[in-house]
């Protein structure tokens, strides 16, 4: 009973899907004197399940946080997101004093919840921000010495902004790289071909008709360079309505894997699928990503895989063009059109020494692991690993 009574409380904060992934990694490697709960600000939370506990509101937007639509805060406010304000910043004061330490992942959105509502102290883990382009604005240097005491950038120049502001910033590395999940599928054994895809459609509104371009690219290519096609399905996303807007049909379930989530195929093109905390073990059996995720991409070009994308016109190209300063060459940007996508991935599967050139630059873009590890060391915790 000693040990139980002594177990420290944590709550962890994140604002998004990709947020809540990279948070729920780091809660299943606390140390056991660490009982953490999560607050998953906007969405399910599903990437918590069988993680923590999860606390708070759930709060459903359109936009499921995504600010890489243009509009889709106006959307959001017209949909009625400002009524999931209240509930979060109840919720946010109800809990002052009840935890020992207040961790946030993510953007700015929950230092400020925290601020507004009384919580100090804080522990910020800042993944948005790259540090290639915008640094922190006054006003957020502000907030953030306001209501953090410690916090943990991407970037070195991100870093020393804030200590010029009097914060406790450190750049200990990209965490992202920390935790790409990793989980009961073998993607290898899958293979059949000289090369292989892996697909990442993304987890919002736009995913299905992402997923249909991307098919579309594969079918465009010559038979001979077809790849294996691989797709992480993220939790909140419908393998039906992937399907239906691909032209493509489910197949059963043929393995005892818990992330097979089965084939999608016309008869030409197959596409395996797995869950999406499976999706360390596509990337690892795959050549070339076609990604229209946000953190995923990251871990893709950190693990040396190159990436195909296309903008949207939806899209707001100042976060995008902030991006594309870091991650250059090594995440190649194409028209959203098929015949555009299947140009550049058929010109890149055909050359494995292009890729390779990408695939390194993308590695020290991206930085790699470590970052964990040093934000343990920071808030003294001890794993069992070290």
């Amino acid at each position: 009973m000693t040990g139980l009574a002594a177990r420290q409380r944590y709550l962890v904060i994140s604002n998004g899907h990709g947020e809540d992934a990279i948070a729920a990694q780091v809660i299943a490697r606390l140390p056991p004197s660490i009982s953490a709960e999560a607050f998953p600000m906007i969405g399910s939370g599903k990437a918590y399940d069988n993680v923590c506990p999860i606390v708070g509101p759930r709060a459903t937007l359109a936009s499921e946080g995504w600010r890489n639509v243009k509009g889709s805060l106006r959307r959001d406010i017209v949909n009625g997101g400002l009524l999931t304000v209240p509930p979060a910043l109840r919720f946010l004061r109800s809990i002052r004093g009840k935890y020992d330490r207040i961790v946030v992942v993510g953007d700015m959105v929950g230092v400020l919840a925290c601020l507004g509502t009384g919580n100090r102290d804080l522990v910020y883990i800042d993944v948005y921000k790259t540090g290639s382009a915008r640094l922190y604005s006054k006003a957020e240097c502000w907030a953030i010495k306001q209501a953090c005491s410690l916090v943990f950038c991407r970037s070195t120049s991100l870093a020393q902004k804030l200590r010029k502001a009097g914060v406790d910033a450190r750049c200990v590395g990209n965490l992202m790289m920390d935790t790409i999940p990793y989980g009961d599928y073998d993607a290898a054994a899958r293979r059949t071909r000289r090369a292989a895809v892996t697909l990442l459609p993304g987890s919002r509104a736009l995913t299905a008709e992402s997923f249909s371009l991307q098919v579309a690219a594969l079918r465009a290519l010559p038979e001979e360079l077809r790849p294996d096609a691989f797709v992480a399905v993220a939790g909140s996303v419908s393998v039906e309505d992937l399907a239906r807007a691909a032209g493509l049909h489910r197949t059963a379930m043929l393995s005892g894997e818990a992330d097979d989530l089965g084939e999608l195929s016309d008869g030409s093109i197959t596409v395996h699928m797995a869950r999406g905390r499976a999706m360390g073990n596509l990337l690892a059996a795959s050549d070339l990503v076609l990604s229209q995720a946000g953190t995923a991409s990251v871990q893709s070009l950190g693990l040396g895989v190159p990436v195909v994308t296309f903008v949207n016109a939806r899209d707001r190209r100042s976060r995008f063009e902030d991006e594309q300063k870091l991650f250059g060459d090594a995440r190649q940007v194409v028209a959203p059109k098929a015949a555009d996508i299947s140009e550049c991935l058929g010109r890149l599967l055909g050359d494995m020494a292009e890729r390779g050139r990408l695939g390194t630059l993308g590695r020290e873009r991206i930085g790699g692991p470590g970052a964990l590890s040093a934000i343990f060391e920071a808030l003294g915790l001890v794993t069992e690993s070290a």
